[in-house]
């Protein structure tokens, strides 16, 4: 049984992405195996996706934080936030 986020965690995850979205991303980042190139590769087509361009030094660098905390989905959002371009 997965734990639901709190409410602090679920009100800072609604500026830009649901918490299922993140969930999601989260998932796939744990469970494919992929190397840090890849996973960079993936947040930015995640970003894209929602209408969001990201730099491919940018991606990767939020990898590295996203790994470094164990894929918390907090770290997540703030790397997302962070990198995330408007097109």
């Amino acid at each position: 049984m997965t734990q639901k986020p709190g409410p602090e965690v679920t009100k800072m995850m609604a500026e830009k992405f649901s918490v299922p979205e993140l969930s999601a991303l989260r998932s796939e980042l744990l469970s494919s195996g992929l190397d840090s190139r890849d996973a960079a590769e993936l947040l930015q087509v995640f970003l894209m996706g929602r209408g969001y361009g990201v730099s491919p030094e940018a991606a990767l660098d939020a990898v590295h934080t996203v790994e470094g905390s164990g894929c918390s989905l907090e770290v997540i959002q703030r790397e997302l936030d962070r990198i995330a371009m408007v097109l």
